[in-house]
């Protein structure tokens, strides 16, 4: 059993930064690859980014490529999401997620595919 922990939301204007993190319980963090979603009012789930078990792939969205970076600091069981020049349309609740098996190019977007969530965090950019 993995618990997730997010922080770092809040409410920021339009071309602010921000960094979430997503603290893991347990001592198991290193066998799973971890992603962040989101989720708008009214939308489906999505994909913002994932990160291998070890932090060596990374994958993101196009609707933030060039504008976050996801790490992982394994020592600390923390993944963190970097994000820069915000939008409106980046509004959502985001979400970490935990994945037993591996991650590639063709998978890490299948938020079923996550064993283990957080109760995510709320950002607000503002226009």
């Amino acid at each position: 059993q993995v618990q997730l922990v997010e922080s770092g939301g809040g409410l920021v204007q339009a071309g602010d930064s921000l960094r979430l993190s997503c603290v893991a319980s347990g001592r198991t963090f290193s066998s799973y690859a971890m992603g962040w979603f989101r989720q708008a009012p009214g939308k489906e789930r999505e994909s913002v980014a994932a990160i291998s078990r070890a932090g060596l792939n990374t994958y993101s969205a196009d609707s933030v490529k060039g504008r976050s970076t996801i790490s992982r600091d394994n020592a600390k069981n923390t993944v963190y999401l970097q994000m820069h020049s915000l939008k409106p349309e980046d509004t959502a609740v985001y979400y970490c997620a935990a994945k037993r098996s591996g991650i590639n190019s063709g998978n890490y977007y299948n938020a079923a595919a996550y064993d283990y969530w957080g109760q995510g965090t709320q950002v607000t950019v503002s226009s």
